[in-house]
């Protein structure tokens, strides 16, 4: 479903949008109210579009308030309002109560976890290869087509692979079957459940739900009450953004647009991550390439760090020191003006969870997607093939910014080595997708990985496949590459790693 416009993107927009709206809008005393209206603002009519009924459309569209506003989900089983807990909620600081990701009951469909069922393709052969197959005995011939007794079955799918017109079915679970780390199970009820304690929020079970039952919690409403209270407010925006807004969409125009909603300022992460670059080939020469370490774990993808220290905690010394390209931006922004705050603009709904630890709250005040500033942007009726304006934006190389991509980090660290320390080789290895990171880690324990760099990459394509994305993958990762072909400059300075960032 990456990269369609379905409904439940669309659902997810208007719901930015509107919340968006109320915060920028609405007066004090009529902010509960103009809440209240949101999902009626949403589904308009008396005639249900997705659901059996309007009232549950509305039930749902009210909890994704809800999670847009930051706040949590209402339990099921007693009376609580929508606008309930908004004191807390409508203020202009970073909000966020644990957990991210939250399964909304009422959207999920209870989709069985893992099972086999016959179709009707079946078209009742001789040969019955899919009885033959059966080791338990759990298929029979009813009306001359092949029935499954579900009791019986084990699941191991011999009989799908037997079949020779694929009438059998592997019915899966979506959100499961995109969690690399299976951190997600069924509750009572036989609706998903995320196990928070495994979960590293890396969202790819929120774009992959077909009933949309799955979010993260929001910080637009926060933000943009910080705008209208008049704070200092500067936006530092991942290099992933380029062709988010339109494939003539530049990153001036972005800058602009940004600055008309209400920013100060527009910095490029990429810079950043140049910081980072340039530290850890100096790490792999000095740590790795001389013995002292195994191996080098890049460390700028959040949900692949916390993989790393929550399920290897063994392998905590061998995980890079150096900042992360969102925190290294930040800090040096925050040294001049020293009353700004931050808002990072990415791809990822895990730096939400990078941003609330205890060594990172200081530096990155809010975290939103690329995803929720679409709707921010429509709500202040920005029309990108109208706009005009623009601000450029030239602090990063060419390095840096193909950090957005599966493999840029790597190339980026390499290609710094090769220009710092000519004739020192570069061991790489990188995986992308959790399930593929957590293989390599293994390795890595087992000492199968020693003398490698390893960048891990949570999403399958890197960030430009982030859960907050707009954008195909394939087309953002083009944008990316023309990125950084167009950079004046190709890596960092040797000693940009020497910089002080308190």
């Amino acid at each position: 479903m990456r990269g369609l416009e379905t409904s439940v993107v669309k659902l997810r927009h208007e719901v930015f949008k509107e919340v968006s709206k109320v915060a920028y809008d609405s007066a004090p005393e009529n902010i509960n109210s103009d809440i209240e209206a949101i999902p009626y603002a949403i589904t308009p009519t008396e005639v249900p579009q997705y659901r059996e009924s309007i009232y549950r459309e509305r039930a749902i569209a009210s909890e994704r308030v809800r999670l847009a506003m930051g706040m949590s989900l209402r339990p099921a089983d007693k009376p609580v309002h929508l606008t309930s807990g908004l004191d807390q909620s409508n203020i202009s600081d970073k909000y966020y109560e644990p957990p991210l990701m939250q399964v909304i009951p009422s959207a999920c469909d209870a989709c069985e976890e893992n099972a086999y069922e016959v179709t009707n393709q079946c078209r009742g052969c001789v040969a019955k290869a899919c009885v033959a197959a059966c080791p338990k005995g759990a298929i029979s011939i009813v009306d001359g087509k092949s029935v499954i007794d579900k009791s019986k079955c084990i699941r191991c799918g011999k009989c799908k692979a037997a079949c020779p017109y694929d009438a059998i079915a592997h019915k899966v679970r979506p959100c499961a079957q995109a969690c690399g780390i299976k951190a997600i199970g069924s509750d009572e009820l036989g609706r998903a459940r995320i196990n928070n304690e495994i979960c590293v929020g890396c969202g790819q079970c929120m774009v992959s739900c077909p009933f949309g039952a799955i979010a993260d919690k929001s910080q637009i409403f926060q933000l943009i009450q910080a705008i209208k209270k008049g704070d200092y407010i500067v936006a530092v925006v991942a290099p992933a953004i380029v062709g988010q807004f339109g494939p003539d969409v530049t990153l001036a125009q972005i800058s602009g647009a940004l600055k008309d909603i209400g920013f100060k300022e527009v910095h490029e992460v990429a810079s950043g991550a140049d910081v980072g670059a340039s530290t850890e080939a100096h790490h792999y020469v000095e740590d790795v390439v001389t013995g002292k370490l195994p191996f080098l774990l890049t460390s700028c993808c959040p949900a692949w760090a916390m993989l790393a220290k929550k399920q290897f905690p063994q392998l905590i010394g061998e995980v890079s020191q150096a900042l992360t390209p969102m925190v290294a931006t930040a800090r040096r922004v925050k040294q001049k003006p020293p009353n700004a705050r931050v808002v990072f603009i990415g791809p990822c709904a895990a730096k939400k969870l990078e941003a609330s630890r205890a060594s990172v709250r200081s530096d990155v005040d809010f975290v939103i997607t690329f995803e929720e500033l679409s709707g921010m942007f429509d709500s202040r009726n920005i029309d990108f093939s109208k706009y005009e304006k623009g601000v450029a934006i030239h602090e990063a190389t060419g390095a840096g910014r193909g950090y957005a991509v599966a493999g840029g980090v790597a190339s980026a660290i390499e290609a710094c080595v090769h220009e710092y320390y000519p004739g020192v080789e570069v061991k790489i290895e990188h995986a992308e997708g959790l399930d593929a990171c957590k293989k390599i880690l293994l390795l890595a324990k087992l000492g199968k990985k020693n003398g490698c760099l390893i960048e891990g990459m949570g999403c399958p394509g890197g960030c430009v496949a982030g859960a907050g994305t707009n954008v195909p993958v394939e087309k953002a990762a083009a944008e990316v590459k023309k990125f950084v072909e167009n950079s004046t400059k190709k890596i960092p300075p040797k000693d940009l790693y020497e910089i002080q960032l308190p």
